[in-house]
């Protein structure tokens, strides 16, 4: 069996103004804790209401006034690269969009990224979401079409060994395009698909390296979806067993379950929930405060809530829909849950501490103990 391992993403951190010395403890913390890989997220802005950033919401923004001043993710890799030699950890971006970037940039970004690191960078990707693009004038239409051809865009560039290259396609055509960078040591950087849907998960089986879904799947539908995963790479003539299963799961911690549901019970806790689907209040019963069959973090677009707006749809968030969508719990409660997501097949984890966005800004640092303990332990399934 395939050893289990272990990452950490920076979360919020990489907004401003302290996003250099954030980043770099965490990624200090990181290696201490002695993980496999570090990753940053890739937003323009974050997929929180800004109306709620405040201090009598979130004890955080005395330490972090603007969260929307957030830092482009693969400067930010290779400037923790170059400031920070211990460890050598694998580094990915988790994840970045498929509609304002053309894929011709990315691929040399994760590329340039790869060789300047030897051999260590992870390229996360996915179809992106509305708030990234919509607002700045991409066009925000059949992301999951423009998605499919951004990967075969970046594989025929990566492949092209430095020759011309002419493709159709209805978004990223190739005409004569040059692609001559070499790959490190021979090979790529691995591609890790974050994907939900059927035809998402189709695309993994023929272009990805890992399945790396970023909302929490019951472990028995994690599986299913894995299996879906290693069909559809079977079905293009691939190895289904090469398809790293991986998971990224927002956690909520603290030293006791008092203080876990204290700290769930925060309005900036709450108000994430909005990043749920439609699918994740009609398990309990409820229906999305933004309209049935609302996709949540796919198409929220949360810059211009206003306070009041905001406040009214936290209160209409179950706290059972938060407690769902939240990995959350005391170390060991955390550790219990992740096994179950080990058993459903899931080889690596990526975890991002979002208990600093609560209330209280003395809890929320001492959580990162207990968040420091559940790494250490998971490092141990």
């Amino acid at each position: 069996m395939t050893r289990f391992r272990v990452g950490v993403s920076d979360g919020i951190l990489s907004a401003r103004p302290y996003a250099e010395v954030l980043t770099r403890v965490g990624y200090l913390g990181a290696v201490a804790n002695g993980v496999d890989s570090f990753w940053v997220p890739d937003h323009l802005n974050q997929l929180f209401p800004r109306s709620l950033w405040q201090q009598k919401y979130c004890g955080a923004a005395r330490l972090i006034p603007k969260i929307d001043a957030v830092m482009e993710p693969w400067t930010m890799l290779g400037h923790t690269a170059a400031r920070n030699r211990l460890g050598r950890l694998r580094l990915g971006v988790g994840v970045t969009d498929t509609g304002r970037r053309n894929p011709a940039v990315t691929a040399q970004a994760a590329a340039t990224l790869h060789l300047l690191t030897r051999g260590r960078a992870i390229l996360g990707i996915g179809p992106g979401e509305r708030e990234g693009n919509e607002p700045y004038g991409v066009e925000w239409s059949k992301p999951v079409a423009r998605f499919e051809e951004a990967m075969a865009t970046i594989r025929a560039l990566w492949n092209s060994g430095g020759e011309l290259v002419n493709r159709d396609s209805p978004y990223f055509p190739l005409r004569n395009a040059v692609f001559d960078l070499a790959p490190y040591g021979g090979k790529w950087p691995e591609i890790w698909i974050g994907a939900h849907g059927p035809r998402m998960l189709r695309a993994v089986g023929r272009y990805g390296d890992a399945y790396f879904p970023a909302f929490p799947h019951p472990p028995a539908d994690y599986a299913q979806r894995l299996d879906a995963v290693r069909n559809a790479a079977s079905d293009a003539g691939r190895d289904p067993m090469s398809i790293l299963p991986a998971l990224q799961l927002f956690v909520v911690t603290g030293r006791t379950r008092d203080d876990v549901e204290e700290a769930l019970d925060s309005q900036t806790l709450r108000i994430f929930g909005l990043n749920a689907s439609d699918e994740m209040f009609v398990r309990r019963g409820a229906q999305h405060p933004l309209g049935a069959g609302f996709s949540g973090a796919q198409d929220l677009v949360p810059q211009d809530m206003d306070e009041p707006t905001a406040l009214s749809h936290a209160a209409k968030i179950p706290p059972a829909v938060v407690r769902d969508f939240l990995v959350n719990g005391t170390p060991a409660e955390i550790v219990e849950q992740v096994a179950q997501w080990r058993d459903g097949g899931v080889r690596y984890v990526v975890l991002v501490n979002l208990s600093t966005m609560q209330k209280s800004l003395r809890k929320g640092l001492m959580a990162t103990t207990s968040f420091n303990k559940i790494v250490r332990a998971l490092k141990k399934l």
